[in-house]
């Protein structure tokens, strides 16, 4: 109450000099239009005199503190206030653009783990498959080593070990006859029986169709051309081994050696001989 009392008695004074000096002020003449410095400053004082006005009334009727704003103090706070709803609407701007990043890098998160999963998990099964592939090959390779015959040893004498391999090549065992007869060639290479015995090993493979080595067996015991009544046989089989390997030239030239080499050769080898030629294509 007192504050309330002493703003009047300050305020008061100040307007009464005010409204006495108004009627003056309007019988004064008027400034040349010109003096725009006069007019600017009546307009201040009208200005200063309605702000006093507002005070005085506002603490009579309220009795409490008026707090005056000017015109620019408005401005700046509207001017403040249109910043803070910008700097308001960017911030909401940047906090969509980040939940969007959020969302984007938890996607990209629990895609790698995904990939990070698959790739585990196919890691595993190539790791198991290899070790399936890996027990397979030994599992293979023991089958295989058992299943190879052991070769048979062979005898001391020469003519026993000619002799026990082609018994077994007369049982029907041509397994173990090529076995025997591929163990004499090892163990007696320079034995007159050796080129014989490489005709009857030539004679187990051609069996099995094995037509490469029984060509190569069949070459090894005709070198030389040698007259025995195996020989004309032997060039037969070598020359339907190289129609068996496709190469019908060379089984054409072994043949034009067979009728040269043996001209006596048995009926059977050169009706067979005629056959082979027509087979191979060799020319007339």
């Amino acid at each position: 109450m007192k504050l309330k009392t002493a703003l009047l008695a300050s305020v008061l004074p100040v307007a009464l000099v005010i409204a006495a000096a108004a009627p003056a002020l309007a019988q004064t003449p008027m400034p040349d239009p010109l003096d725009d410095r006069s007019a600017k400053r009546i307009e201040k004082m009208e200005k200063v005199v309605r702000e006093l006005r507002a005070i005085v009334f506002q603490g009579r009727d309220t009795g409490k503190p008026v707090v005056v704003q000017t015109a620019e103090t408005d401005a700046q706070i509207a001017a403040l206030n249109e910043r803070i709803s910008d700097l308001e609407q960017t911030i909401q701007k940047m906090n969509g653009q980040n939940e969007v990043l959020t969302h984007d890098i938890d996607q990209a998160r629990r895609g790698a783990d995904s990939q990070k999963t698959r790739a585990d998990q196919l890691e595993q099964r190539l790791a198991a498959l290899e070790g399936k592939i890996t027990t397979l090959e030994t599992a293979a390779a023991n089958a295989a080593a058992a299943q190879v015959p052991a070769a048979p040893a062979v005898a001391a004498d020469p003519a026993t070990a000619f002799k026990q391999a082609r018994q077994l090549l007369l049982d029907g065992d041509y397994a173990g006859a090529e076995n025997a007869f591929g163990g004499f060639v090892d163990a007696y290479p320079d034995d007159a029986k050796a080129p014989e015995a490489r005709y009857w090993l030539g004679e187990t493979q051609f069996v099995r169709e094995a037509y490469g080595d029984a060509a190569g067996s069949y070459l090894g015991a005709v070198r030389g051309w040698p007259q025995t009544s195996w020989a004309p046989n032997a060039v037969l089989k070598l020359s339907r081994s190289l129609v068996a390997l496709k190469k019908p030239a060379d089984a054409c030239r072994t043949l034009d050696e067979l009728a040269k080499r043996y001209p006596k050769a048995p009926a059977d080898v050169v009706g067979k001989a005629k056959s082979t030629r027509a087979q191979a294509k060799c020319a007339a």
